[in-house]
Formats: C-alpha cells, structure tokens, sequence
C-alpha cells in the first residue's frame, strides 16, 4: 500500500494529483493545504486514507511542525524512525508573482524574496526535515514541481522572456533537485530518485484559460514519469510527456 505526500493540494495540479490517486484505496495520501486555504473541493476529492494537514511551504516553523505531525500521527514514527514511510513526494506548491512583462532591469525585491521562500526553500526545507524524521522510505521517489521557463537553454531561445523572477525561482529549484538527488543518497537513501518536473502549460488559475493542456491530462502523464523512474534517472529534468528537459 504506497503512501504520497503532496504538498500543495486545495487547487490546481495538487488537488488533481489528490483526486487522481485516491481513485485507488490501496494509496494512502498526505495532502498538504496553508491554514487559510479552501479546502472545499479537496474535501470532496479526497478518500478515506487520504489524511489533510496543513503545512505552509513559506514558513519553515510551518513546515517543520508538519513533518513531525506526518512523523509521529500519521507515518507512526513518535521519536524513532516512521512505521510507515512516505513511498512518493511531490512537491507541488509555488507561486508566480512577476508581472508578465518585468524583466531583470526591473525586479521587485520583495516580490523575489516571496518566490524564494515558497518555490526554494520552502522544498528544501520539507525534504531536509522528512529526512530528519527517517519519514522517507530508501527508494522515495521525489518530484519538484518546477517550470520550463526554469530551463536556461529554454530561456535563452524565448521571446519575449516573462515573469523572470519566477523564471529565476525556478532554475534555483532546478539546482536544489540535483544536489537533493545526491545528498540524500549520501544520507543512506540509497536508492532515491529526485527529479525536477515541467508540467507543461496547464489551465490552472496560475496557467490561466489560454494555456494548453487540461490538468487531469498533465497529471496523468506526470504520474506515469513518476511510477517509471528508474535509479538513473536521479537528478534530471522531465515533462509531463516523459521527455528530458534541458537545465
């Protein structure tokens, strides 16, 4: 019976993960909201093994009291290592604030700093103290939701070139995935897989109507690049469509 844990769940790709994998009962799903979120829809999505805890990636005291929440309550770890272990993680949540049309000769530092927390250190944060807890299984597969416009080959063929400081969150993630890829690995995660993933242009209320592909087909395929991964795959950048992409 695998256990998820997606962060990042009331809306958007999060919540389609959540109603995706709880078509099945044999998954048990950790679904992450912030405090303030509407959980209305997730509500009416979820299963009975699906478990809703809060946890806001822009707060790290956030992030960590909701790995020790996952530890000791639900993966039944108290003070040793978890029971039951976290088989998948998916790190869903991220924010866009850029302007579509700011550049670099425009950044709004407070802005910036925002995306930094939620998109950069918030997923550190919640590997590094899953880690911790010994909350991961050896052979975790991890996914970083992350964007082409991370992509600094990409970036460099686009015109115009929009939302940078979300473009630039973006390409720090990436980095983070292939460092997270060795050092757990180093940490006796011996078999773990880290991947950063593009899930193409979807209509969300970030992607916006114009965008081209509906959330349950981008799931579906990322679900697909998740359950394949292989240990060679370790530290690499996919779509949706289960192709590699370029750093």
């Amino acid at each position: 019976m695998p256990t998820y844990c997606i962060i990042g769940t009331n809306r958007g790709l999060g919540l389609e993960f959540v109603r995706q994998l709880a078509a099945s009962p044999d998954n048990t799903i950790v679904a992450t909201v912030r405090p303030e979120a509407d959980r209305t829809e997730l509500s009416k999505v979820a299963s009975t093994t699906t478990h809703i805890v809060e946890c806001d990636t822009a707060s790290v005291p956030s992030v960590h009291i909701f790995c020790n929440n996952v530890a000791r309550n639900i993966l039944n770890g108290a003070d040793g290592p978890s029971t039951n272990q976290i088989d998948y993680l998916i790190v869903n949540a991220g924010v866009n604030g850029s302007p579509r049309d700011q550049d670099s000769l425009m950044l709004n530092p407070v802005l910036l700093s925002e995306q930094m927390a939620v998109n950069v250190v918030g997923p550190a944060k919640v590997l590094e103290f899953l880690v911790d807890r010994k909350a991961l299984s050896p052979s975790v597969r991890v996914i970083n939701m992350s964007s082409s416009l991370g992509s600094m080959e990409r970036s460099a063929t686009m015109s115009p070139r929009v939302c940078v400081g979300y473009s630039i969150t973006k390409a720090a993630l990436n980095m983070l995935t292939v460092h997270q890829g060795h050092d757990l690995r180093a940490r006796g995660l011996d078999k773990a897989v880290v991947i950063a993933m593009d899930p193409g242009w979807v209509k969300t209320r970030m992607g916006g109507e114009s965008a081209q592909l509906e959330a349950k087909v981008s799931v579906a395929g990322m679900l697909e690049v998740l359950h394949a991964l292989k240990s060679e795959d370790n530290a690499a950048f996919y779509g949706s469509d289960a192709e590699r992409r370029p750093w």
